[in-house]
C-alpha cells in the first residue's frame, strides 16, 4: 500500500467510479490492463515562476506519484513519470543562462531523487540566432541525467525558423562531443510545431494552467488492429475500434484523476511508441507481410496515423506513428539490412508522426548537413502543419554503414545511416 496521506486516500476514493467503469467491461479491461498497453509517460505540466521554483515541481511530482499508484492498482504497467515546464530559459540573455545551470543541476537532483524525469521546454527564442548556445546545451547535457531540453525549428504561424535550425545542429554537434558515445543527443531534439502539453520527450513543453497527459506504449495494440487485414480502410476501421476499447478505461481513470487535482486533463497521446520488446516495425509487417521499409510501408504508416488521428477519446500531441530507429530492433535491423534510408523516414513521416527520430549518423558528420536535414524536417512540418521533431544521434568514431553499440539499454545495435 502506497504511503499516502488522509487527503490523497480521499482523492483515490473520489475517483473509485472511474476505476469501477474501467473494470466493467471485461473484455475491455482485459485488453487495456494487460500485456499489449504499457503507460509509457504521465506527463504533469507546470508553469515555474522561475528556475529555483523546486516547490512547484516537487508538488506536480507528487501528484504525478498518485497518478502512478493509481494506474499501477488497477494493472497498468507505468515506465515513467515526467515533468513538462514553461520555457523559462527561452526568455534569459545568454548570461542568465549561464548562471541557471547551478538550478537546473539542482533541480535534476531533485528529479533523480523522486525517479522523476523534466524537459525545461525549448532553450533559445525564436527567430535569434545564439552563438553561445550550443556549448551552453552541450553542458547542461553533459552535467545532468533527467533534464531533457529542444530548440524551436518552425511554427505553425511563422513557417521555418532558420536560426532555429542551425542551432540545433550545432547543439547536437557539441552534445555528441560532450558525452559518452553521443548518447545526451536522446535528451535533446529539434522541434517543430510541437504544441503544448505534448507528453513525449525531449520535445515537451508547457503552457498555461497545470495540465495532466500520458503517452503509450502500444505496439501490440497496433498489431492486433492491423495484423492480417486486407485493404487500408478496413484496417483503419479494426484498429480505430481496438485502440479505442483500450483507450476508454485509461480516460475514465486520467479524467477524473485530472479534476480532483485540479488541473486540466489534456488526453491521450496515443503514439504508439516501440521498445525492445514491443516493436512497432513488427507489428506494420503484420500488415505489410514483408519486411518495413519497401513498397506499401507509406501506406501501413498512412493507415496507423488514420486511426490514431479519428480516435472517440480525447487526445493530445503528436497523435501520430513512432519510428525511431534505434528504440525498435526490427526497425534498426531493417535500417542495418538497407531497406531504408534517412529520405525514406522522412517520406513516411510526411503521412504518419514524429520525424526523424533516433536515427543514428557518424559523429563527424558536418553541421552544414545537419542543419539541412533538420531544416528539410521543418519544411515538411510547417508545410502540412504537424508536428515533427529531429532527434539524431552522432556517433563518436563511427562512420556511415558501420555498426554502432550503445551503453544505454534502451537502444539497440544499428548500421550507422547515410546523412546524404
Amino acid at each position: 500500500m502506497p504511503d499516502w496521506s488522509r487527503r490523497e486516500l480521499l482523492q483515490a476514493v473520489a475517483i473509485a467510479s472511474g476505476v469501477a467503469a474501467a473494470r466493467a467491461d471485461a473484455t475491455v479491461t482485459a485488453r487495456a490492463l494487460g500485456p499489449p498497453c504499457r503507460i509509457r509517460t504521465i506527463t504533469a505540466g507546470v508553469a515555474l515562476a522561475d528556475l529555483q521554483d523546486l516547490q512547484a515541481v516537487e508538488s506536480a511530482i507528487a501528484m504525478l506519484r498518485r497518478a502512478r499508484a493509481l494506474f499501477e492498482g488497477v494493472g497498468f504497467e507505468v515506465q515513467t513519470i515526467r515533468v513538462a515546464m514553461s520555457s523559462t530559459v527561452a526568455t534569459m540573455s545568454a548570461k542568465e543562462r549561464e548562471g541557471a545551470l547551478g538550478a537546473l543541476r539542482a533541480l535534476d537532483g531533485l528529479l533523480q531523487a523522486h525517479g522523476a524525469i523534466a524537459s525545461i521546454g525549448p532553450c533559445a527564442r525564436s527567430g535569434v540566432y545564439d552563438g553561445a548556445l550550443a556549448a551552453w546545451a552541450g553542458e547542461l547535457i553533459r552535467t545532468t541525467a533527467r533534464l531533457s531540453t529542444s530548440i524551436r525549428i518552425a511554427t505553425p504561424d511563422a513557417g521555418i525558423d532558420g536560426a532555429g535550425a542551425r542551432m540545433a545542429a550545432e547543439a547536437m554537434a557539441e552534445i555528441s562531443r560532450r558525452t559518452p558515445g553521443g548518447e545526451g543527443n536522446f535528451r535533446f531534439a529539434a522541434a517543430a510545431c510541437i504544441p503544448a502539453g505534448t507528453p513525449f520527450f525531449p520535445v515537451a513543453w508547457h503552457d498555461g494552467p497545470k495540465t495532466l497527459a500520458l503517452g503509450l506504449e502500444s505496439p501490440a495494440l497496433i498489431a492486433d488492429g492491423i495484423g492480417g487485414t486486407r485493404g487500408s480502410q478496413g484496417a483503419t476501421t479494426r484498429l480505430r475500434d481496438v485502440l479505442n476499447d483500450a483507450l476508454a478505461p485509461i480516460e475514465r481513470i486520467a479524467a477524473p484523476f485530472a479534476a480532483t487535482e485540479g488541473c486540466t486533463y489534456l488526453g491521450v497521446d496515443p503514439s504508439p511508441a516501440p521498445a525492445k520488446d514491443r516493436s512497432i516495425g513488427a507489428a506494420l509487417e503484420a500488415f505489410l507481410q514483408r519486411p518495413f521499409g519497401g513498397s506499401g510501408t507509406v501506406d501501413a504508416c498512412a493507415v496507423v496515423t488514420a486511426a490514431l488521428r479519428t480516435l472517440s477519446v480525447k487526445t493530445c500531441g503528436y497523435a501520430g506513428l513512432m519510428l525511431p530507429v534505434l528504440e525498435d530492433p526490427v526497425i534498426a535491423r531493417r535500417a542495418t539490412e538497407g531497406r531504408f534510408g534517412l529520405r525514406d523516414l522522412l517520406l513516411f513521416s510526411s503521412v504518419c508522426g514524429t520525424g526523424l527520430d533516433l536515427v543514428p549518423l557518424a559523429g563527424d558528420t558536418p553541421v552544414d548537413i545537419l542543419e539541412r536535414i533538420i531544416r528539410d524536417t521543418a519544411a515538411l512540418s510547417s508545410r502540412w502543419a504537424k508536428p515533427l521533431g529531429v532527434r539524431l544521434l552522432l556517433v563518436p568514431g563511427r562512420k556511415s554503414g558501420e555498426t554502432a553499440t550503445f551503453a544505454d539499454p534502451l537502444l539497440t545495435d544499428c548500421r550507422v545511416m547515410d546523412p546524404e
